[in-house]
């Protein structure tokens, strides 16, 4: 009595492993969808070499056409639905073995027989259940050999990977290829902003962190992996969209072995999806990195957070700390305390001290044992005109600004730290001139864009 044929299932095609093994994932349904890892019963591919790592430090080669093989499946059928049936397991494993096929029209193409016809998979000649089908794949591998195909041909043996695995100095990497988008191919993700990637068609294998990102991480608890909230979430995300995906990337930068790369899809920025969809952060260390579109990531995380998207569902903007009364006012300066402070008296008749947003004044020198010379309360412990610069500028503010009627647009209260009163920020102008524009202009102080009051 005749078998009756395996049920089909259905599925997507996340990854390619080999020429004859892929990883198939369900439709996801409120998180990451369950993964299937299903081998091609009755073949066999090329072996793919593997990546070199602490355990394996022997350096292999990839089996004529392994590479080939693999990427016969791979532009088929990455990221498409497939059907496929199972035949059996893998004693001990979870790998399951079967057919595979892809939908053509109303037609059901055998994936198996394609890769066979094309010289990529040699079939088995025992089987664990020899069939007709075997038969016809058999029938198919001598037409194959016949016609000298993939494996079979007579230059087989030069279908072999040259692999980079290491790049001996990253950052002359970076340098000698400024603005270059490579080709390439996404080979993992390790989470949400960061892959391994091969760049063609030298196949150098580098591993890529998003320039001016930063999605949730997994951090290693001894053997264990702990997900900090949408880790997961972001890793699918990124993963199902780029996953052995053909790509440009551009290098913009090295970050410990690493690269800072941005990926180029044909769809859109994968940086910018994550930031959108509440994925990602902007990361200042890196974006620094970025040659453009600055702005572009910060109004994608801001729509992000008006919307409490995922990382930032608990998000409560920022109220002002400057009352709107007390935000924009006119004053007489009564007196210059450095090269960025200044007390100004406001038409009420009070007095308040503040400083020039965003400036550094000169430092005070430092002792021959390379520590700071430190102020004491309000006294000076060294004369001022022993600072490099900070009398000349200090006596610039006098000058210009003393007794003088000037304007005053409050920025930001920089809140109490090491020991260091609150301090009222502010833009100060005299007629048209900004007067912390005028100091930078002559060189006296240093501009400082404080990250932990942006929001204000």
């Amino acid at each position: 009595m005749a078998q009756p044929a395996p049920a089909l299932h259905r599925g997507i095609v996340k990854q390619v492993l080999s020429g004859d093994s892929i990883i198939i994932r369900e439709q996801p349904r409120g998180g990451p969808p369950p993964e299937k890892n299903l081998g091609l019963s009755n073949v066999t591919a090329p072996k793919l070499c593997r990546r070199p790592t602490a355990a394996i430090s022997v350096e292999s080669r990839d089996e004529p056409c392994a590479w080939e093989s693999r990427e016969l499946l791979r532009k088929q059928l990455i990221g498409k639905e497939v059907f496929y049936s199972v035949e059996y397991n893998a004693p001990g494993s979870n790998k399951h073995y079967g057919c595979l096929y892809l939908k053509n029209g109303d037609q059901l193409t055998n994936v198996t027989e394609q890769s066979v016809m094309e010289g990529l998979l040699e079939v088995k000649r025992g089987g664990i259940k020899p069939n007709d089908d075997q038969g016809k794949l058999i029938d198919m591998e001598e037409a194959a050999k016949a016609a000298e195909k993939g494996k079979w041909a007579k230059d087989a043996s030069e279908h072999v990977r040259n692999i980079h695995w290491s790049i001996e100095n990253p950052k002359h990497f970076v340098d000698a290829n400024s603005g270059k988008e490579f080709d390439a191919i996404i080979e993992h993700v390790r989470d949400g902003c960061t892959v391994r990637a091969f760049l063609l068609p030298d196949f150098y294998h580098v591993t890529v962190m998003m320039t001016g990102i930063k999605t949730p991480m997994f951090k290693r608890d001894g053997p264990t992996e702990i997900a900090e909230p949408f880790a997961e979430e972001a890793r699918f995300f990124t993963e199902s969209r780029l996953l052995q995906r053909e790509v440009k990337i551009r290098l913009d930068g090295v970050s410990n072995a690493n690269f800072l790369g941005t990926i180029i899809h044909p769809a859109g920025s994968i940086s910018q999806l994550l930031l959108r969809e509440g994925f990602a952060r902007c990361v200042d260390w890196s974006m620094s990195a970025l040659p453009s579109g600055h702005d572009v990531y910060r109004s994608a995380e801001r729509l992000a957070k008006q919307m409490k998207k995922r990382i930032w569902k608990d998000y409560e903007p920022s109220t002002p700390s400057v009352a709107i009364d007390n935000k924009e006012y006119t004053g007489k300066v009564t007196e210059v305390i450095n090269a960025d402070a200044l007390v100004v008296k406001s038409p009420d008749g009070k007095s308040k001290k503040l400083f020039l947003s965003s400036l550094r004044p000169p430092r005070l020198a430092a002792r021959e044992d390379g520590s700071q010379e430190q102020s004491t309360g309000n006294r000076r412990t060294r004369p001022l005109y022993d600072v490099p610069y900070m009398f000349e500028a200090r006596e610039f503010m006098r000058k210009k600004l003393i007794g003088k009627k000037v304007n005053i647009c409050v920025d930001y209260i920089k809140p109490p730290s090491d020991g260091y009163p609150e301090k009222t920020c502010a833009t100060v102008t005299i007629g048209t001139i900004n007067v912390a524009e005028a100091l930078i202009s002559k060189g006296t102080v240093l501009f400082v864009l404080f990250l932990n009051v942006q929001q204000q």
